[in-house]
Protein backbone atom coordinates (compact mmCIF):
# COMPACT_ATOMS: atom_id res chain seq x y z
CA UNK A 1 0.00 0.00 0.00
CA UNK A 2 1.37 3.55 -1.06
CA UNK A 3 1.90 6.28 1.34
CA UNK A 4 0.84 9.55 -0.32
CA UNK A 5 0.24 13.36 1.15
CA UNK A 6 -3.31 14.88 0.61
CA UNK A 7 -4.74 18.23 1.84
CA UNK A 8 -8.62 17.57 3.57
CA UNK A 9 -11.03 20.34 4.80
CA UNK A 10 -13.36 19.85 7.42
CA UNK A 11 -15.92 21.68 8.99
CA UNK A 12 -16.71 21.51 12.84
CA UNK A 13 -18.41 23.02 15.86
CA UNK A 14 -16.77 23.54 19.10
CA UNK A 15 -17.32 25.23 22.38
CA UNK A 16 -14.25 26.82 23.62
CA UNK A 17 -14.01 28.42 27.34
CA UNK A 18 -12.51 31.76 25.95
CA UNK A 19 -11.19 33.98 29.14
CA UNK A 20 -14.12 36.40 29.02
CA UNK A 21 -16.59 33.10 29.01
CA UNK A 22 -14.88 32.04 32.27
CA UNK A 23 -15.30 35.46 33.88
CA UNK A 24 -19.36 35.23 33.36
CA UNK A 25 -19.22 31.80 34.54
CA UNK A 26 -17.07 32.82 37.69
CA UNK A 27 -19.39 35.88 38.02
CA UNK A 28 -22.84 33.93 37.80
CA UNK A 29 -21.49 31.69 41.23
CA UNK A 30 -20.12 34.04 43.15
CA UNK A 31 -22.73 35.72 46.28
CA UNK A 32 -22.89 39.35 47.02
CA UNK A 33 -20.13 39.56 48.86
CA UNK A 34 -17.55 38.05 46.65
CA UNK A 35 -18.93 40.12 44.09
CA UNK A 36 -18.64 43.25 45.69
CA UNK A 37 -14.77 41.93 46.79
CA UNK A 38 -14.01 41.38 43.03
CA UNK A 39 -15.53 44.30 41.26
CA UNK A 40 -13.26 46.94 43.61
CA UNK A 41 -10.47 44.65 42.44
CA UNK A 42 -11.11 45.06 38.41
CA UNK A 43 -11.49 48.83 39.56
CA UNK A 44 -8.09 49.36 40.77
CA UNK A 45 -6.79 47.46 38.19
CA UNK A 46 -8.90 49.13 35.02
CA UNK A 47 -8.24 52.87 34.85
CA UNK A 48 -11.63 53.08 33.28
CA UNK A 49 -13.33 51.72 35.58
CA UNK A 50 -15.52 54.06 38.46
CA UNK A 51 -17.84 53.69 41.08
CA UNK A 52 -21.10 54.94 40.83
CA UNK A 53 -21.49 55.36 44.77
CA UNK A 54 -22.02 59.68 45.02
CA UNK A 55 -25.04 60.89 46.40
CA UNK A 56 -26.52 64.78 46.06
CA UNK A 57 -24.08 67.49 46.54
CA UNK A 58 -21.00 65.48 44.88
CA UNK A 59 -19.54 66.54 41.32
CA UNK A 60 -18.14 64.93 38.49
CA UNK A 61 -16.12 66.23 35.59
CA UNK A 62 -17.65 64.96 33.01
CA UNK A 63 -21.10 64.63 31.64
CA UNK A 64 -23.14 61.39 32.75
CA UNK A 65 -23.86 60.32 28.99
CA UNK A 66 -20.02 60.24 28.17
CA UNK A 67 -20.50 57.25 30.87
CA UNK A 68 -21.76 53.85 30.64
CA UNK A 69 -23.86 52.66 33.53
CA UNK A 70 -22.90 49.14 34.75
CA UNK A 71 -25.98 48.84 37.31
CA UNK A 72 -28.01 45.92 35.59
CA UNK A 73 -31.72 46.00 35.82
CA UNK A 74 -32.29 49.43 36.64
CA UNK A 75 -36.18 49.38 35.18
CA UNK A 76 -36.31 47.10 37.71
CA UNK A 77 -34.77 49.43 41.22
CA UNK A 78 -36.10 52.66 39.29
CA UNK A 79 -32.72 53.94 40.39
CA UNK A 80 -30.53 56.48 38.71
CA UNK A 81 -26.92 58.05 39.99
CA UNK A 82 -24.26 59.29 38.61
CA UNK A 83 -19.94 58.92 39.35
CA UNK A 84 -18.23 60.33 41.84
CA UNK A 85 -14.96 62.10 41.08
CA UNK A 86 -12.90 63.40 44.07
CA UNK A 87 -11.47 67.45 43.12
CA UNK A 88 -9.11 69.36 44.17
CA UNK A 89 -9.27 72.94 46.35
CA UNK A 90 -9.02 76.16 44.55
CA UNK A 91 -6.18 78.03 45.35
CA UNK A 92 -8.30 80.16 47.13
CA UNK A 93 -9.48 77.29 49.54
CA UNK A 94 -7.68 77.05 53.48
CA UNK A 95 -4.30 75.04 53.25
CA UNK A 96 -4.42 71.74 53.64
CA UNK A 97 -2.86 71.00 56.30
CA UNK A 98 -4.75 72.93 58.24
CA UNK A 99 -6.59 71.63 61.42
CA UNK A 100 -10.35 73.14 60.97
CA UNK A 101 -11.14 72.50 64.84
CA UNK A 102 -8.41 74.72 66.03
CA UNK A 103 -9.43 77.46 64.02
CA UNK A 104 -11.84 80.24 65.55
CA UNK A 105 -14.14 82.21 63.16
CA UNK A 106 -16.32 83.49 65.43
CA UNK A 107 -14.68 87.38 65.16
CA UNK A 108 -17.69 89.24 66.82
CA UNK A 109 -16.90 87.14 69.88
CA UNK A 110 -15.16 88.02 72.52
CA UNK A 111 -13.25 85.18 75.00
CA UNK A 112 -13.88 85.94 78.30
CA UNK A 113 -10.82 84.13 79.75
CA UNK A 114 -8.27 86.01 77.12
CA UNK A 115 -5.56 87.49 79.58
CA UNK A 116 -6.15 91.04 80.29
CA UNK A 117 -9.65 91.21 80.23
CA UNK A 118 -12.02 92.87 82.26
CA UNK A 119 -14.32 89.78 84.42
CA UNK A 120 -17.99 89.66 82.95
CA UNK A 121 -19.64 92.03 85.30
CA UNK A 122 -23.94 91.75 85.47
CA UNK A 123 -24.55 93.66 82.34
CA UNK A 124 -22.49 91.46 80.37
CA UNK A 125 -22.80 88.47 82.29
CA UNK A 126 -26.15 87.29 80.12
CA UNK A 127 -24.15 88.12 76.71
CA UNK A 128 -20.91 85.98 77.85
CA UNK A 129 -22.99 83.41 79.38
CA UNK A 130 -24.80 83.22 75.53
CA UNK A 131 -21.27 83.37 74.06
CA UNK A 132 -20.38 80.20 76.22
CA UNK A 133 -23.62 78.51 75.45
CA UNK A 134 -22.87 78.88 71.80
CA UNK A 135 -19.23 76.86 71.87
CA UNK A 136 -21.33 73.88 72.83
CA UNK A 137 -20.52 71.11 75.88
CA UNK A 138 -18.96 68.16 73.61
CA UNK A 139 -16.33 66.39 73.86
CA UNK A 140 -14.42 67.27 71.31
CA UNK A 141 -11.61 69.80 70.48
CA UNK A 142 -14.03 72.65 69.89
CA UNK A 143 -16.57 71.74 72.73
CA UNK A 144 -19.29 71.13 69.62
CA UNK A 145 -22.02 69.21 70.24
CA UNK A 146 -21.72 66.89 67.19
CA UNK A 147 -19.82 64.30 69.69
CA UNK A 148 -21.70 60.63 69.36
CA UNK A 149 -24.19 60.05 72.52
CA UNK A 150 -23.17 57.53 75.12
CA UNK A 151 -26.35 55.05 73.31
CA UNK A 152 -24.47 55.38 70.26
CA UNK A 153 -21.61 53.90 71.52
CA UNK A 154 -20.35 50.43 70.86
CA UNK A 155 -19.94 48.73 73.78
CA UNK A 156 -16.10 47.23 74.19
CA UNK A 157 -16.11 43.37 75.54
CA UNK A 158 -13.16 42.05 77.08
CA UNK A 159 -11.69 38.58 75.50
CA UNK A 160 -10.94 35.59 77.04
CA UNK A 161 -6.96 36.01 76.72
CA UNK A 162 -7.05 39.52 78.11
CA UNK A 163 -9.48 38.33 81.06
CA UNK A 164 -7.01 35.06 81.60
CA UNK A 165 -3.93 36.93 81.14
CA UNK A 166 -4.78 39.36 84.08
CA UNK A 167 -5.21 36.34 86.37
CA UNK A 168 -2.10 34.61 85.33
CA UNK A 169 -0.54 38.19 86.30
CA UNK A 170 -1.58 38.25 89.49
CA UNK A 171 -2.38 34.67 90.64
CA UNK A 172 1.39 33.45 89.16
CA UNK A 173 4.57 34.83 90.93
CA UNK A 174 7.24 32.35 89.84
CA UNK A 175 8.04 33.15 85.88
CA UNK A 176 8.29 29.82 85.27
CA UNK A 177 5.02 28.68 86.42
CA UNK A 178 3.26 32.28 84.54
CA UNK A 179 4.99 30.54 81.37
CA UNK A 180 3.01 26.78 82.28
CA UNK A 181 0.02 29.05 82.45
CA UNK A 182 0.17 30.68 79.10
CA UNK A 183 1.58 27.32 77.71
CA UNK A 184 -1.22 25.84 78.76
CA UNK A 185 -3.97 28.36 77.95
CA UNK A 186 -2.69 28.01 74.27
CA UNK A 187 -4.30 24.33 74.40
CA UNK A 188 -7.98 25.72 75.19
CA UNK A 189 -10.23 25.35 72.39
CA UNK A 190 -13.35 27.47 71.58
CA UNK A 191 -15.52 26.32 74.49
CA UNK A 192 -12.74 26.55 77.37
CA UNK A 193 -11.94 22.85 77.65
CA UNK A 194 -7.94 21.60 77.58
CA UNK A 195 -7.47 19.70 74.56
CA UNK A 196 -3.73 19.01 75.48
CA UNK A 197 -1.70 16.37 76.88
CA UNK A 198 0.09 17.20 79.88
CA UNK A 199 3.06 14.56 79.20
CA UNK A 200 3.84 16.49 76.29
CA UNK A 201 3.32 19.90 77.34
CA UNK A 202 5.58 19.24 80.44
CA UNK A 203 8.17 17.13 77.64
CA UNK A 204 7.96 20.02 75.40
CA UNK A 205 8.66 22.94 78.59
CA UNK A 206 11.02 20.75 80.25
CA UNK A 207 9.96 20.59 83.32
CA UNK A 208 8.02 17.22 85.82
CA UNK A 209 4.36 16.39 84.89
CA UNK A 210 3.58 17.25 88.43
CA UNK A 211 4.27 20.91 88.27
CA UNK A 212 2.11 20.94 84.93
CA UNK A 213 -0.96 19.06 87.25
CA UNK A 214 -0.43 21.84 90.29
CA UNK A 215 -0.31 24.99 87.81
CA UNK A 216 -3.38 23.38 85.89
CA UNK A 217 -5.05 23.07 89.24
CA UNK A 218 -5.04 26.53 90.55
CA UNK A 219 -5.76 27.40 87.08
CA UNK A 220 -9.31 25.72 86.84
CA UNK A 221 -9.76 28.04 90.32
CA UNK A 222 -9.64 31.02 87.52
CA UNK A 223 -13.24 32.82 86.27
CA UNK A 224 -15.41 31.65 84.86
CA UNK A 225 -15.64 28.54 86.81
CA UNK A 226 -15.29 25.45 84.52
CA UNK A 227 -12.12 26.39 82.55
CA UNK A 228 -9.40 24.27 82.11
CA UNK A 229 -11.68 21.71 82.14
CA UNK A 230 -10.87 17.79 80.72
CA UNK A 231 -13.91 16.82 79.96
CA UNK A 232 -17.95 18.01 80.45
CA UNK A 233 -18.00 16.28 83.82
CA UNK A 234 -14.92 17.87 84.97
CA UNK A 235 -16.11 21.58 83.40
CA UNK A 236 -19.66 20.80 85.51
CA UNK A 237 -17.70 19.44 88.69
CA UNK A 238 -16.07 23.05 88.86
CA UNK A 239 -18.54 24.93 88.37
CA UNK A 240 -20.75 23.12 91.32
CA UNK A 241 -17.11 23.05 93.52
CA UNK A 242 -17.40 26.52 93.21
CA UNK A 243 -20.66 27.34 94.13
CA UNK A 244 -20.23 24.64 96.95
CA UNK A 245 -22.44 21.92 95.81
CA UNK A 246 -20.33 19.24 94.74
CA UNK A 247 -21.44 16.29 97.16
CA UNK A 248 -20.64 12.87 97.04
CA UNK A 249 -24.84 12.34 95.10
CA UNK A 250 -23.88 14.84 92.76
CA UNK A 251 -20.41 13.25 91.91
CA UNK A 252 -22.43 10.16 91.40
CA UNK A 253 -24.61 12.05 89.28
CA UNK A 254 -21.33 13.32 86.98
CA UNK A 255 -20.10 10.16 87.11
CA UNK A 256 -23.08 8.82 84.95
CA UNK A 257 -24.07 11.09 82.35
CA UNK A 258 -24.50 8.60 80.11
CA UNK A 259 -27.57 7.74 81.96
CA UNK A 260 -28.73 11.31 82.38
CA UNK A 261 -28.62 11.65 78.37
CA UNK A 262 -30.63 8.52 77.88
CA UNK A 263 -32.98 10.01 80.79
CA UNK A 264 -32.82 6.79 82.78
CA UNK A 265 -33.80 8.04 86.23
CA UNK A 266 -34.46 4.99 87.83
CA UNK A 267 -30.87 4.25 87.35
CA UNK A 268 -29.85 7.44 87.90
CA UNK A 269 -32.26 6.96 92.01
CA UNK A 270 -30.54 4.25 92.35
CA UNK A 271 -26.57 5.25 91.92
CA UNK A 272 -26.96 8.51 93.53
CA UNK A 273 -28.68 7.16 96.76
CA UNK A 274 -31.22 9.96 96.14
CA UNK A 275 -35.15 10.01 96.18
CA UNK A 276 -37.29 11.38 92.62
CA UNK A 277 -37.44 14.97 94.53
CA UNK A 278 -33.71 15.33 95.28
CA UNK A 279 -33.02 13.78 91.77
CA UNK A 280 -35.30 16.35 90.10
CA UNK A 281 -32.98 18.82 92.02
CA UNK A 282 -30.00 17.68 91.15
CA UNK A 283 -30.99 17.75 87.30
CA UNK A 284 -32.33 21.11 87.66
CA UNK A 285 -28.90 22.39 88.89
CA UNK A 286 -27.28 20.67 86.39
CA UNK A 287 -29.39 22.29 83.85
CA UNK A 288 -28.39 26.10 85.49
CA UNK A 289 -24.27 25.39 84.78
CA UNK A 290 -22.69 26.23 81.60
CA UNK A 291 -21.37 23.39 79.49
CA UNK A 292 -19.08 25.79 77.36
CA UNK A 293 -18.09 28.58 80.15
CA UNK A 294 -15.40 30.33 77.14
CA UNK A 295 -18.09 30.90 74.81
CA UNK A 296 -19.45 33.78 76.87
CA UNK A 297 -16.80 35.90 76.16
CA UNK A 298 -16.32 38.25 72.51
CA UNK A 299 -16.05 36.11 69.46
CA UNK A 300 -16.09 37.18 65.99
CA UNK A 301 -19.94 38.78 65.78
CA UNK A 302 -22.05 37.10 63.24
CA UNK A 303 -22.53 38.60 59.53
CA UNK A 304 -25.87 39.55 59.01
CA UNK A 305 -26.97 37.76 55.22
CA UNK A 306 -27.75 40.28 52.79
CA UNK A 307 -30.55 39.02 50.25
CA UNK A 308 -30.22 38.87 46.48
CA UNK A 309 -33.59 39.59 45.72
CA UNK A 310 -36.49 40.90 47.54
CA UNK A 311 -39.89 39.75 47.35
CA UNK A 312 -43.20 41.59 48.60
CA UNK A 313 -46.74 41.51 47.86
CA UNK A 314 -48.83 43.37 44.96
CA UNK A 315 -51.89 45.35 44.68
CA UNK A 316 -53.20 42.69 42.72
CA UNK A 317 -52.78 39.73 45.07
CA UNK A 318 -49.27 38.28 43.34
CA UNK A 319 -46.14 38.87 44.40
CA UNK A 320 -43.51 41.66 43.09
CA UNK A 321 -40.16 40.08 42.86
CA UNK A 322 -37.17 42.52 42.45
CA UNK A 323 -33.01 42.56 43.09
CA UNK A 324 -31.88 44.31 46.04
CA UNK A 325 -30.02 47.25 45.19
CA UNK A 326 -27.28 47.47 47.69
CA UNK A 327 -25.78 44.06 46.03
CA UNK A 328 -25.72 45.53 42.76
CA UNK A 329 -22.23 46.56 41.86
CA UNK A 330 -22.19 50.35 40.99
CA UNK A 331 -19.32 50.82 38.58
CA UNK A 332 -18.60 53.05 35.23
CA UNK A 333 -17.23 53.01 32.23
CA UNK A 334 -15.57 56.36 31.54
CA UNK A 335 -15.63 57.12 27.86
CA UNK A 336 -14.52 60.32 27.62
CA UNK A 337 -11.34 59.88 29.64
CA UNK A 338 -10.63 57.06 27.05
CA UNK A 339 -11.22 59.25 24.20
CA UNK A 340 -8.77 61.81 25.54
CA UNK A 341 -6.13 59.84 26.91
CA UNK A 342 -6.49 57.81 23.21
CA UNK A 343 -6.28 60.74 21.30
CA UNK A 344 -3.29 62.27 23.17
CA UNK A 345 -1.25 58.48 23.20
CA UNK A 346 0.50 58.05 20.17
CA UNK A 347 2.65 54.89 21.33
CA UNK A 348 0.94 51.64 20.75
CA UNK A 349 1.71 49.89 23.34
CA UNK A 350 0.03 52.52 25.39
CA UNK A 351 -2.93 52.38 22.86
CA UNK A 352 -2.98 48.71 22.74
CA UNK A 353 -2.91 48.78 26.82
CA UNK A 354 -6.24 51.11 26.76
CA UNK A 355 -7.71 49.47 24.29
CA UNK A 356 -7.42 46.44 26.30
CA UNK A 357 -8.83 47.80 29.30
CA UNK A 358 -11.79 49.18 27.29
CA UNK A 359 -12.69 45.91 26.08
CA UNK A 360 -12.33 44.54 29.63
CA UNK A 361 -14.30 47.15 31.32
CA UNK A 362 -17.36 46.68 28.67
CA UNK A 363 -17.28 42.88 29.06
CA UNK A 364 -17.57 43.40 32.99
CA UNK A 365 -20.61 45.58 32.22
CA UNK A 366 -22.15 43.13 30.20
CA UNK A 367 -21.39 40.01 32.29
CA UNK A 368 -23.18 42.11 35.49
CA UNK A 369 -25.70 42.65 33.04
CA UNK A 370 -26.23 39.30 32.05
CA UNK A 371 -25.92 37.76 35.68
CA UNK A 372 -28.35 40.37 37.47
CA UNK A 373 -31.13 39.38 34.55
CA UNK A 374 -30.56 35.86 34.89
CA UNK A 375 -30.78 35.94 38.80
CA UNK A 376 -33.86 37.70 38.43
CA UNK A 377 -35.75 35.32 36.27
CA UNK A 378 -34.55 32.62 38.26
CA UNK A 379 -35.70 34.05 41.30
CA UNK A 380 -39.00 35.03 39.48
CA UNK A 381 -39.29 31.50 38.44
CA UNK A 382 -39.17 29.89 42.24
CA UNK A 383 -41.34 32.73 43.44
CA UNK A 384 -44.25 31.00 40.56
CA UNK A 385 -43.90 27.95 41.27
CA UNK A 386 -43.74 28.00 44.95
CA UNK A 387 -46.66 30.01 45.62
CA UNK A 388 -48.37 27.73 47.98
CA UNK A 389 -45.53 28.02 49.99
CA UNK A 390 -45.12 31.71 50.29
CA UNK A 391 -48.98 31.52 50.81
CA UNK A 392 -49.51 28.56 53.72
CA UNK A 393 -46.26 27.84 54.94
CA UNK A 394 -43.74 24.57 54.63
CA UNK A 395 -46.40 22.23 54.52
CA UNK A 396 -47.37 23.50 51.12
CA UNK A 397 -43.67 23.68 49.75
CA UNK A 398 -43.80 21.29 46.61
CA UNK A 399 -40.84 19.14 45.53
CA UNK A 400 -38.85 20.96 42.53
CA UNK A 401 -35.35 19.90 41.00
CA UNK A 402 -33.44 22.15 38.52
CA UNK A 403 -34.64 20.64 35.55
CA UNK A 404 -37.85 22.38 36.29
CA UNK A 405 -36.76 25.79 36.57
CA UNK A 406 -34.39 25.42 33.62
CA UNK A 407 -36.91 24.26 31.15
CA UNK A 408 -39.22 27.05 32.18
CA UNK A 409 -36.62 30.03 31.85
CA UNK A 410 -35.32 27.98 28.53
CA UNK A 411 -31.64 27.82 30.74
CA UNK A 412 -29.09 24.99 31.28
CA UNK A 413 -29.54 23.33 34.70
CA UNK A 414 -25.96 24.60 35.53
CA UNK A 415 -26.33 27.90 35.19
CA UNK A 416 -29.57 27.71 37.69
CA UNK A 417 -27.38 25.88 40.00
CA UNK A 418 -24.95 29.04 39.65
CA UNK A 419 -27.85 31.22 40.03
CA UNK A 420 -28.72 29.70 43.22
CA UNK A 421 -25.69 29.11 45.36
CA UNK A 422 -24.91 31.18 47.99
CA UNK A 423 -27.89 33.59 46.46
CA UNK A 424 -30.63 34.65 49.47
CA UNK A 425 -34.76 35.66 48.83
CA UNK A 426 -36.04 38.14 51.44
CA UNK A 427 -39.67 37.04 51.67
CA UNK A 428 -42.73 37.46 53.89
CA UNK A 429 -41.46 34.31 55.55
CA UNK A 430 -37.95 34.66 56.45
CA UNK A 431 -34.75 34.96 54.57
CA UNK A 432 -34.23 31.58 52.40
CA UNK A 433 -30.98 30.37 50.65
CA UNK A 434 -32.48 29.84 46.69
CA UNK A 435 -30.91 26.35 47.20
CA UNK A 436 -33.53 25.61 50.07
CA UNK A 437 -37.04 25.24 47.74
CA UNK A 438 -35.27 22.47 45.99
CA UNK A 439 -36.22 19.53 48.19
CA UNK A 440 -36.69 15.73 47.07
CA UNK A 441 -40.24 14.07 46.08
CA UNK A 442 -41.80 11.97 48.49
CA UNK A 443 -44.33 9.66 46.46
CA UNK A 444 -48.15 9.80 47.62
CA UNK A 445 -49.84 6.86 48.98
CA UNK A 446 -52.47 5.60 46.46
CA UNK A 447 -51.35 7.35 43.50
CA UNK A 448 -52.00 10.82 44.95
CA UNK A 449 -49.70 13.84 44.46
CA UNK A 450 -45.70 13.88 45.33
CA UNK A 451 -44.72 15.47 48.60
CA UNK A 452 -41.69 17.70 49.17
CA UNK A 453 -39.22 15.92 51.76
CA UNK A 454 -38.81 19.19 53.74
CA UNK A 455 -43.03 18.88 53.88
CA UNK A 456 -43.02 15.85 55.63
CA UNK A 457 -39.82 17.15 57.84
CA UNK A 458 -41.98 19.60 58.68
CA UNK A 459 -45.05 17.30 59.23
CA UNK A 460 -42.97 14.77 61.56
CA UNK A 461 -42.22 17.57 63.72
CA UNK A 462 -45.45 18.93 64.58
CA UNK A 463 -46.78 15.51 64.76
CA UNK A 464 -43.88 14.89 67.42
CA UNK A 465 -44.40 18.31 69.39
CA UNK A 466 -48.35 18.15 69.77
CA UNK A 467 -47.99 14.50 71.09
CA UNK A 468 -49.16 13.62 74.97
CA UNK A 469 -46.48 12.47 77.47
CA UNK A 470 -48.72 9.43 78.17
CA UNK A 471 -48.93 8.71 74.18
CA UNK A 472 -45.46 9.35 72.63
CA UNK A 473 -45.70 8.06 69.12
CA UNK A 474 -43.45 5.64 67.72
CA UNK A 475 -41.55 6.10 64.04
CA UNK A 476 -44.52 3.20 63.00
CA UNK A 477 -47.19 4.95 64.50
CA UNK A 478 -45.54 8.34 62.48
CA UNK A 479 -45.52 6.45 59.11
CA UNK A 480 -49.28 5.33 59.54
CA UNK A 481 -50.07 8.99 60.65
CA UNK A 482 -48.55 9.96 57.70
CA UNK A 483 -49.97 7.50 54.87
CA UNK A 484 -53.79 8.08 55.95
CA UNK A 485 -52.80 11.73 55.07
CA UNK A 486 -51.74 10.12 51.68
CA UNK A 487 -47.89 10.33 51.97
CA UNK A 488 -46.17 6.64 51.39
CA UNK A 489 -42.70 6.40 53.24
CA UNK A 490 -40.74 4.20 54.84
CA UNK A 491 -40.25 3.70 58.66
CA UNK A 492 -36.39 3.77 58.27
CA UNK A 493 -37.24 7.16 56.69
CA UNK A 494 -39.26 8.31 59.44
CA UNK A 495 -36.03 7.98 61.44
CA UNK A 496 -33.58 9.26 59.56
CA UNK A 497 -35.68 12.26 59.67
CA UNK A 498 -36.34 12.46 62.74
CA UNK A 499 -32.04 11.80 63.85
CA UNK A 500 -31.71 14.71 60.92
CA UNK A 501 -34.08 17.66 63.09
CA UNK A 502 -32.23 16.16 66.20
CA UNK A 503 -35.24 14.65 67.90
CA UNK A 504 -34.55 11.65 70.22
CA UNK A 505 -36.13 7.89 69.63
CA UNK A 506 -39.49 7.17 71.40
CA UNK A 507 -37.90 6.00 74.83
CA UNK A 508 -35.56 8.87 75.35
CA UNK A 509 -38.60 11.20 74.50
CA UNK A 510 -41.06 9.23 76.90
CA UNK A 511 -38.08 9.29 79.63
CA UNK A 512 -37.71 12.99 79.22
CA UNK A 513 -41.75 13.85 79.26
CA UNK A 514 -42.01 11.58 82.47
CA UNK A 515 -38.85 13.70 83.81
CA UNK A 516 -40.75 17.19 83.24
CA UNK A 517 -43.80 15.60 85.17
CA UNK A 518 -41.54 15.32 87.95
CA UNK A 519 -42.33 17.38 90.84
CA UNK A 520 -39.62 20.71 91.23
Amino acid sequence: MALSQRLDLRQTQTLIMTPQLQQAIKLLQLSNVELAEYVEDQIERNPLLEREDNGPGDFTDSDPQDRSPVEPVQDVTGTDTLARVEHLPAQADAPLDTDFENVWTNSSATDPCESGANPPSAETEPAAMESLASWGTGGKADFSNDAPGLENTAPTSVSLRDHVSQQINLDFAKPADRLIARRLFELLDEAGYLVGDLNETAEALGCPVGRVEAVLTRLQRFDPPGLFARSLAECLALQLADRNRLDPAMQALLDNLDLLARRDLAALTTVCGVDREDLSDMIGEIRALDPKPALAFSHEPAQPVTPDILMRPGRDGGWVVELNNETLPKVLVNHRYYSEVSAATADKAARDYLSECFADANWLVKSLHQRATTILKVGTELVRQQQAFFAHGVQKLKPLILRDIAEAIGMHESTVSRVTSNKFIATPRGVFELKYFFTAAIAGADGREAHSAEAVRFRIKALIDDEPPDKVLSDDQIVEILRADGIDIARRTVAKYREALRIPSSVQRRREKSLAAWPA
